[in-house]
């Protein structure tokens, strides 16, 4: 009798889960979706936009509540990665310049790559968005204002199947795409025991909440984006 496929759990939050799960349902991955964190809108005003010469979006969440926030669709959004690019490029931005990495990447390539203006930025993010990217920017020269529309509290419970698969034999996977979002889920997972449960997490960052657990079998993205983290889930299923 053959082996059962692992099972891949997803911890991102919605709607994000459902594009990985698509993405891992595509290459014949076993998937149960179950968010650790669940986003909600925050009640903030966006600033006069007549004197922002750009928006940085650090998350493709980021483009998604300013979008539901704002109409205006025409100030050049620089985005951290191809996923926050695209979901740019969706909700009809124009401008889309997309960097490649963390957000200390992408504060070097908006300093590199300044056509000149008004050095103003609108950084939309989460509530705990770190200040690292406004450190960076600022040393450029670039003013920023932080618009925190969002923020993102750990999920109630683990799904059903998401327990059931963590306290079974099988060989189960957590796939991780944010340190919050490991931290979330070991809240929700602290009466199961996870010594036999494997991480596959998009970086050392997001890693870094397993150590309070002993994990050993933690696997990290050699670049911080989805892309890599599900390269690194298929060289773990043994798929490259």
């Amino acid at each position: 009798m053959s082996e059962a496929p692992p099972r891949i759990i997803i911890t991102r939050a919605a709607p994000g889960a459902a594009q990985t799960a698509e993405r891992l349902n595509a290459i014949g991955a076993s998937v149960i979706i179950s968010p650790a964190l669940e986003l909600c809108a925050r009640n903030e005003p966006v600033p006069d936009l007549d004197v922002i010469g750009g928006l940085v979006f650090t998350s493709a969440n980021g483009v998604r509540f300013f979008s539901e926030a704002c109409d205006r669709r025409d100030l050049p959004a620089w985005c951290v990665g191809p996923a926050t690019a695209s979901q740019a490029l969706r909700e009809g931005f124009s401008l889309v310049h997309q960097s490649s990495g963390d957000a200390h990447d992408l504060a070097h390539y908006i300093a590199h790559h300044w056509s000149g203006g008004e050095k103003a930025l609108l950084h939309v993010a989460n509530a705990a968005a770190g200040g690292n990217l406004r450190t960076a920017l600022e040393a450029e020269g670039f003013s920023i204002t932080f618009l925190p529309l969002y923020e993102a509290r750990t999920a109630p419970a683990l799904v059903n199947e998401a327990s059931r698969a963590l306290e079974g034999v099988e060989r189960t996977i957590v796939l991780g795409h944010s340190r919050k979002g490991m931290e979330a889920f070991l809240a929700l997972a602290r009466e199961l025991d996870l010594a036999r449960t494997e991480f596959v997490v998009i970086s050392e960052q997001a890693a870094a909440p397993l150590e309070t657990i002993g994990a050993t079998r933690v696997h990290i993205a050699t670049h911080p984006d989805e892309d890599h983290l599900i390269s690194a889930l298929e060289r773990v299923l043994g798929r490259a």
